[in-house]
């Protein structure tokens, strides 16, 4: 049985993808057999991914979403390149500035290609994802979707992952793993844990908005504790402090959506994070209701400037997923990790694998 926790660290070179690799994807690149190209933007990659119900989305993201991070910023080499030169103010799809329009009026667009006009006037698509990062990790979780079937990916994973290009840090979380940089003795936070206790209102209101996707078992309404069906019609406090009280009807003797507090919180009494790739196959035991549409593949990015504060050779950052963070604090894993970096020469460049 392989691993469910899968961890990546790899070091890429972007650069605009030639005619050869522009229609390539991730899965079709060779496995190191020819020499690797060292032209380009270097970037450091690290990723840390927490399986479950299986190793498949684990194994699946700790090949494939440095890859695809490196070609999607590939698409926008020339802009990295110059970062003196203002970008265009409307890029197309591949990173370019659109082409110049037509004389004349514009072809009316097709029926089915329906388009939003943003701020400025440039136009949209409605699914349209602005943050890159945030992009890099849709893309994945629908590529494990695509591929889920001829390659066996199972299961889903939390996915925390780092990118060091250009003078900053790039750390993108989705799930309940955690980063922290540690800086002269002290303790950066670099993510936040996504579980059915943080995202509750999310998820809440989705069940509000979608009541289909509860499939007539559970309810997005939550009291202080499970309603015996003795107490229809009579008065009950509601969860949202605004309220003083709700009338018990017969959907209210439903499972509610989230169910449990802290770490034993679940969605629909199944899972206990909320964000992550993968899970596509994922339903409620004995039942037919999919847990995917409440599940989110959009990371939080948070962004540290390399170049704002000096680093001295114990300054690290540190990823570790929830198993780590479940039983001790950031400020115990921080001074470990110091105590340890204090007795190693500061030259030795294996010292770090000892950490791990």
């Amino acid at each position: 049985m392989l691993n469910e926790d899968q961890a990546c660290c790899e070091k890429l070179y972007v650069k605009k993808p030639t005619g050869k690799h522009r229609n390539s994807t991730p899965l079709q690149e060779d496995n190191g057999v020819r020499a690797p190209d060292t032209t380009g933007i270097p970037l450091h990659f690290w990723g840390v991914y927490d399986g479950h119900a299986g190793s498949g989305a684990a194994i699946a993201a700790s090949k494939l979403l440095h890859r695809l991070i490196r070609d999607r910023l590939g698409e926008v080499a020339h802009l990295l390149e110059n970062p003196a030169s203002p970008p265009p103010i409307c890029l197309a799809k591949n990173g370019s500035p659109p082409r110049r329009a037509r004389r004349g009026p514009p072809p009316p667009p097709p029926p089915q290609q329906q388009q939003v006009v943003a701020e400025g006037g440039a136009a949209e698509e409605p699914d349209a994802i602005s943050d890159p990062g945030v992009r890099y990790h849709m893309e994945k979780d629908e590529l494990i979707e695509k591929e889920k079937a001829s390659y066996t990916i199972s299961g889903g994973c939390c996915a925390l992952a780092a990118v060091q290009m250009m003078g900053k840090l790039y750390v993108a979380n989705a799930g309940d793993s955690r980063a922290i940089i540690i800086r002269n003795d002290e303790v950066i936070p670099m993510s936040n844990e996504f579980t059915p206790e943080s995202e509750r209102q999310r998820l809440q209101y989705l069940g509000f908005l979608r009541p289909e996707l509860l499939g007539n078992e559970f309810t997005h309404m939550e009291f202080p504790r499970r309603i015996q069906h003795s107490e229809l019609g009579k008065k009950m406090l509601y969860r949202d402090h605004t309220m003083t009280g709700w009338t018990i009807v017969e959907d209210d003797l439903k499972f509610p959506l989230i169910y449990g507090e802290g770490k034993k919180a679940r969605v629909m009494a199944t899972i206990g994070v909320t964000r992550g790739l993968g899970d596509h196959d994922l339903k409620v035991y004995n039942s037919n209701i999919h847990i995917k549409p409440f599940l989110s593949c959009c990371p939080e990015v948070k962004v540290y400037d390399l170049s704002e504060n000096k680093h001295g050779p114990d300054d690290v950052l540190i990823m570790g997923t929830d198993g780590l963070w479940d039983v001790t604090t950031d400020q115990d894993v921080a001074d470990a990790v110091s105590t340890f970096l204090s007795g190693c020469d500061p030259s030795d460049p294996m010292r770090s694998i000892f950490i791990i």
